[in-house]
């Protein structure tokens, strides 16, 4: 799958994967590396969410077409599918997606990670 970046900020850290463990640390930076790798690997957004890696899940409120990938505990990787609409078969044609960044939207207060 093709991924792009939501801002220069977040692609910088994806493409410096060292840079990233200096600035947010070795054990997030692994994981998300991981999940980069696994979202590259799969050919559309629904080939992945099958696989149900960092168990993916669509997001509601502010980011209904985004959806959320599990990092940590509370952390997410948040991703767009570049598809008409977020049904199964318009994620069957998804080849792209954008990666927003990370956070956790959990509870009152959202914490940014990544950018």
């Amino acid at each position: 799958m093709e991924i792009e970046f939501d801002d220069k900020k977040v692609q910088t850290l994806f493409n410096d994967f060292n840079l990233m463990a200096k600035k947010k640390g070795p054990d997030i930076t692994k994981t998300i590396k991981k999940r980069y790798e696994q979202l590259k690997a799969a050919e559309t957004f629904a080939e992945y969410l099958l696989t149900g890696l960092g168990k993916p899940h669509p997001l509601s409120g502010n980011k209904d077409e985004l959806y959320g990938i599990s990092i940590t505990g509370n952390i997410r990787l948040i991703v767009e599918p570049v598809s008409e609409d977020l049904s199964i078969e318009s994620l069957k044609k998804c080849i792209k997606v954008i990666i927003k960044g990370a956070e956790d939207y959990h509870g009152d207060k959202i914490t940014t990670y990544i950018p």
